[in-house]
C-alpha cells in the first residue's frame, strides 16, 4: 500500500472500532504499518476481547497492508510500555502514535459517582500519558543517538472538552486536560523531532449514536457527514511528514476543519496595586464587556 505513510510504523489505541478502526485502516491505506490496540471492552470499559482488534488486522492484511493486533490497557503504566516496545521490536521502529481510546460514564454533576469520575480520567488521561511517555522516551534515546526522528503524536480531545458538554463532566474535564497536555508535549517533545497535535472529532460512533442520535442522521444530500471514515485523513495527514504544524486542535466533521484558537489572554486591567475586593465589581463587568464571550457548552 502506497501513500504519505509509506513505510512508517503507527500505533492506534481504541482501534477495535469507531474513530480507531477508521485511523487504523486509514493509515494503513496509506502505507503504514500499523499496530492495532484495543481492550475489545464495552462502552463503559467493561468486560475484555481480543476480537475487534484482530479483526481490524485481519481487515487491513486482507486489503495488502501489514499490521499486528495488541490487548495493553493503555492507561496502565507498563502495559503501554509494552504497546511501544511491541512496536519497535515488530517493525523496527515506531513513527506514529494516534492516542484514540475512551469511553464515557455519563452522569449530571449531581449524580456522579466517584469510580465513574475515576474510570473515565484513567481511561482518557492516564490513556493519553502513558503510550506518549513511552513514546516520547524512546524518541529521545533516537535523537540523542543522532538519529533524529520524524515522529508524530495526535491525540483525541473533543467537542466537549473545548466548550463542555452538560451531563459529561468527567469526559468533558478529561478532554479538556488531554488539549493541556498536547500544548505541553508539543513544546517539550518539539526538540527531538516530535509534533503533537489533537483533533476534536464529531463523528457517529458508539459513544455518540445514542445521545447525539439526530445529530448523527445522514444529511438530505447523501453525504453520511458523521461517518467516523470522515475524519482519518485528516489525521493520517498528521501522522505524515509533510505536517511539521505542532500544539494546535483540529475540529473536524465530515469535510469541515476548524482549528481551535484555544484560551488567549484576554481584555486586562492592572491597578499597579492590592485590589480592594468591595470595589472590584465595576472593573471586573468592564473587562467582561470588552471580552469575547465563551461559546454556549453543548446541551445548554
Amino acid at each position: 500500500m502506497a501513500g504519505i505513510l509509506e513505510g512508517r510504523v503507527a500505533i492506534v489505541t481504541g482501534a477495535g472500532r469507531g474513530l480507531g478502526r477508521e485511523h487504523a485502516l486509514e493509515l494503513a491505506r496509506q502505507g503504514a504499518f500499523v499496530v492495532v490496540n484495543d481492550l475489545g471492552t464495552s462502552l463503559n470499559g467493561d468486560g475484555l476481547s481480543e476480537g475487534p482488534a484482530q479483526d481490524v488486522v485481519n481487515e487491513i492484511v486482507a486489503a495488502g497492508g501489514t499490521a499486528t493486533a495488541n490487548g495493553a490497557d493503555i492507561a496502565d503504566f507498563a502495559q503501554a510500555k509494552e504497546l511501544v516496545d511491541q512496536a519497535i521490536s515488530t517493525y523496527g521502529r515506531l513513527d506514529i502514535l494516534v492516542n484514540n481510546a475512551g469511553f464515557v460514564r455519563d452522569r449530571m454533576l449531581v449524580n456522579a459517582e466517584e469510580d465513574e469520575w475515576n474510570a473515565v480520567l484513567r481511561v482518557h488521561l492516564n490513556g493519553h500519558f502513558a503510550p506518549m511517555r513511552h513514546a516520547a522516551a524512546y524518541w529521545r534515546q533516537e535523537a540523542k543517538e543522532g538519529r533524529t526522528p520524524v515522529a508524530r503524536v495526535i491525540n483525541t480531545s473533543s467537542g466537549a472538552g473545548l466548550q463542555g458538554s452538560v451531563g459529561q463532566a468527567a469526559y468533558s474535564a478529561a478532554k479538556g486536560g488531554i488539549a493541556s497536555l498536547t500544548l505541553v508535549a508539543a513544546q517539550e517533545l518539539g526538540r527531538y523531532g516530535v509534533t503533537v497535535n489533537a483533533i476534536a472529532p464529531s463523528a457517529r460512533t458508539r459513544m455518540t449514536e445514542g445521545p447525539f442520535a439526530e445529530a448523527m442522521a445522514v444529511r438530505e444530500d447523501g453525504f453520511d457527514h458523521m461517518h467516523p471514515g470522515n475524519v482519518s485523513p485528516i489525521v493520517a495527514w498528521l501522522a505524515s511528514a509533510e505536517a511539521t504544524v505542532s500544539g494546535r486542535v483540529f475540529e473536524i466533521e465530515g469535510g469541515r476543519v476548524c482549528i481551535e484558537e484555544g484560551w488567549n489572554h484576554g481584555p486586562s486591567l492592572d491597578l499597579g496595586h492590592r485590589w480592594d475586593a468591595a470595589e472590584a465589581g465595576p472593573h471586573i463587568r468592564q473587562l467582561l464587556e470588552q471580552s469575547v464571550a465563551p461559546e454556549p457548552v453543548y446541551g445548554a
